[in-house]
């Protein structure tokens, strides 16, 4: 896939991610949210906090999981921690780390509060 080819990919799994989430009554707050330390794909607002989502998108749901890394889930955190310093209760606020995995007919599974030590 080209450059150009990824990047469409990638914004059409992401919005069938934030698409997922809203039909379970959460609002989108951000998308790509960049922060010094990385890049969060989705910030969602529900009724019990912020889930900063990473979205990974392949063929199948294993594949997909397979993409995933600790130390990605550092830069993420590490982000988030820049987002929350934002919010009213700071790190107080309660929240979580979804992974979401779109397969190639866009199928979506959510993998809550998917942290790699």
């Amino acid at each position: 896939m080209n450059g150009l080819a990824r990047y469409v990919a990638g914004r059409s799994a992401e919005d069938a991610v934030a698409r997922h989430y809203e039909s379970l009554g959460f609002q989108r707050v951000a998308a790509r949210f960049r922060a010094r330390s990385g890049e969060i794909d989705l910030i969602m607002r529900g009724d019990d906090g912020l889930v900063f989502v990473e979205v990974k998108s392949a063929r199948d749901f294993a594949s997909a999981a397979g993409r995933l890394t600790a130390r990605q889930f550092q830069r993420i955190w590490h982000a988030a921690e820049e987002f929350l310093a934002r919010e009213p209760l700071g790190s107080l606020t309660p929240s979580r780390l979804d992974a979401a995995l779109v397969d190639r007919l866009g199928r979506v599974e959510v993998i809550e509060n998917a942290y790699m030590a």
